[in-house]
């Protein structure tokens, strides 16, 4: 990035040179202590990610500041809030994914947090991207689905996908997050993603189910823009040393 442009407009420069982009996500709720946490700063630094998503489903209060402080102090990627409630967003942070839950029929997810949160998101000055969140994906439920008590878009209905994504768009929404939830036992299926890409012209980030290369090269290839991995990495840190390792698909990092 460059002094006078955002987190937001690297995002859509990549999309529209076909440059892809990792982002590792860290759950504040489920950092390591002491040692492990270190290995796991350390892994993200020396790995070719370009992003790191900071963010959870349920994050106790408190918690979320001082992983964004010590990611900020230890790594060269930008840091990007993703914030499954207000008490999640904090200073500190590159950007902020202003996540509104398209894909369900939660008052609360589709705009009641976001008047609660605006006034202190105004009041820090962190740049927003309006993100339209979809969950998809088949039983058993994740975690995302649990607590925001939304039904995801079953994966062999990419239509209800791909309309869902064209009417966040026509809402003004800035990107589209596609996500299996946390843990999920498959990522999003290639399908979907490339329907989706092929109905909206906004940015589409894909996570949830991603463990291996083959999994970010199908979602890149489909049309994603930025992966996300997380439950893979916190199991096992060095992960990040086999994921994207020399592709060519990756924007390089600076």
């Amino acid at each position: 990035m460059t002094e006078s442009s955002t987190w937001h407009d690297g995002l859509r420069q990549d999309m529209l040179l076909g440059q892809k982009r990792l982002a590792v996500l860290v759950d504040p709720e489920s950092v390591p202590r002491g040692d492990g946490w270190l290995d796991l700063i350390n892994a993200i630094q020396r790995s070719q990610a370009t992003d790191v998503f900071v963010g959870g489903s349920l994050v106790g209060e408190g918690k979320t500041e001082p992983v964004v402080r010590a990611l900020k102090d230890a790594v060269t990627q930008p840091v990007v809030l993703f914030p499954g409630a207000p008490n999640q967003v904090v200073q500190g942070a590159d950007a902020l994914l202003y996540l509104s839950l398209i894909s369900g029929r939660n008052p609360d997810l589709l705009i009641g947090r976001h008047v609660e949160s605006a006034p202190r998101i105004v009041k820090m000055g962190i740049p927003t991207v309006a993100t339209g969140y979809m969950l998809l994906g088949d039983p058993p439920l994740t975690a995302a689905a649990y607590i925001s008590h939304s039904l995801p878009i079953p994966m062999h209905k990419p239509e209800l996908a791909v309309a869902t994504a064209q009417a966040g768009c026509l809402l003004g929404l800035q990107c589209i997050f596609m996500d299996a939830g946390s843990g999920a036992g498959t990522p999003i299926s290639r399908d979907v993603i490339s329907a989706v890409r092929e109905a909206v012209d906004v940015p589409i980030v894909v996570g949830g189910g991603m463990t291996s290369q083959t999994d970010l090269d199908s979602a890149w290839e489909a049309g994603a823009t930025c992966c996300v991995v997380g439950t893979a990495i916190e199991k096992d840190p060095e992960v990040l040393d086999r994921l994207a390792t020399d592709s060519l698909r990756i924007r390089p990092q600076g």
